[in-house]
């Protein structure tokens, strides 16, 4: 079985998708209570550089390992200068490593690498592992990491998201922000907000409108973001908005409405977030899609609750850790009971099935799909908590500019 990333977000002017390093053990806010005994948090799969690694040196060595059992598919991606290019590599003889094909040793510099493996262990038991790791820019540069990527599909609701790898001095963060420019056909008022020193999004009054272009120039080379350091990147990518769906999670109704171009496409049942453990309110936007991963508790602050190594049809809404996913252990709480950690849940079976709800909502989801959470008993989620900019007002976005 292969474990595709699907991403629809995109190739990055440098390197990275939006929120830097995502945690590789997808941690998630919400997985059901009914899980049973816990698998051990021990990783099945073991990568190196570990996941979440920052400024790797280009001769570090690379490889993704079992320690029992054996590797049944690994698939690495680079993404380098607005490019996602796959990085071949081979599974040993004995199925217990994978290692890059030799021009491939050394890594690419101011890239990102993410690492999806499937393996089963010594007790045939699949698990699957999800891991990034980013290499170093030179010490006096700095660049932007960005996200949709180029040549992409999104939905409606994508933010432009830029994380830097660097902090931006105060005093620089309008000369850098001049250096970027959003402009969309048709055109439409597209404005900054800046999240802390290494944040800046951008996105319009309202959703993108279906079949818009939007395209990204970064004119950052040599632009100072703080004493002695300079851009290295002039660089221009598009996207494209696809059509307009979104989703409304009633964690009172226990449905989520599926909406296309404005009409009901499907009701489907679900469960949020337990009473202690409820779902964020708000506006949140797809940022990643993973038809299989793992996910532990420990990841998210929740102690050894639960480690599940095979969460079928994942869809990320936060970067603390909240998943729309598919949930085959959850027996009849769908439509009647709200008893996750803070995930969405839906029907799915162990696998994954394109005929389950989970399946069925995966295949028709683009990054960038808005999924609206209403009647929780939650705060609303933070507008920097993945692309949660839509839960704030116009005159507020617009306020985090360090031009206006």
């Amino acid at each position: 079985m292969t474990t595709a990333l699907r991403r629809a977000g995109a190739t990055l002017a440098a390197v990275l998708t939006w929120g830097a390093v995502l945690t590789g053990v997808s941690g998630c806010s919400a997985t059901d209570e009914l899980l049973g005994k816990p698998r051990s948090p021990e990783d099945a799969i073991r990568v190196d550089p570990a996941d979440g690694t920052k400024n790797v040196r280009a001769d570090r060595p690379f490889e993704v390992r079992v320690p029992d059992g054996r590797l049944e598919s690994v698939k690495v991606v680079k993404l380098e200068d607005a490019q996602e290019i796959p990085v071949p590599g081979r599974i040993d003889d004995d199925g217990m490593r994978w290692r890059p094909a030799a021009g491939e040793r050394r890594l690419a510099l101011a890239a990102k690498y993410t690492v999806d493996a499937v393996a089963l262990d010594g007790h045939g038991r699949r698990s699957a592992r999800h891991t990034t790791f980013t290499t170093s820019v030179p010490d006096e540069r700095f660049i932007a990491y960005v996200s949709p990527e180029d040549r992409t599909t999104v939905g409606t609701g994508m933010i432009v998201s830029l994380e830097f790898n660097r902090d931006i001095d105060d005093a620089q963060r309008a000369a850098v922000e001049r250096a970027v420019h959003v402009t969309a056909s048709p055109a439409v008022e597209v404005a900054p907000h800046w999240f802390g020193k290494t944040r800046l999004d951008f996105r319009p009054r309202d959703y993108w409108k279906p079949d818009t272009k939007v395209t990204v120039d970064l004119g950052l080379r040599d632009v100072e973001a703080a004493p002695g350091v300079y851009g290295m990147q002039n660089k221009t990518f598009a996207f494209t908005v696809g059509r307009s769906q979104t989703s409304v999670v009633d964690a009172a109704a226990h449905t989520m409405r599926v909406r296309r171009d404005g009409q009901l496409l499907e009701t489907i049942p679900i469960t949020a977030g337990a009473p202690k453990t409820t779902t964020y309110n708000g506006k949140m936007v797809v940022s990643e899609m993973l038809e299989e991963t793992r996910m532990n508790s420990r990841t998210v602050g929740l102690g050894g609750e639960y480690d599940i190594p095979d969460v079928p049809h994942a869809i990320r809404l936060t970067t603390s850790g909240t998943f729309l996913h598919g949930n085959y252990w959850g027996g009849d709480v769908f439509g009647n009971t709200n008893a996750s950690h803070g995930c969405v849940g839906l029907r799915d079976v162990k696998g994954g099935s394109s005929a389950t709800p989970a399946g069925w909502f995966f295949d028709r989801t683009l990054v960038g799909d808005v999924v609206e959470v209403v009647n929780s008993k939650d705060k609303t989620v933070a507008p920097d908590n993945g692309l949660g900019g839509w839960n704030m007002s116009w005159k507020d976005w617009t306020a985090g500019s360090a031009v206006r």
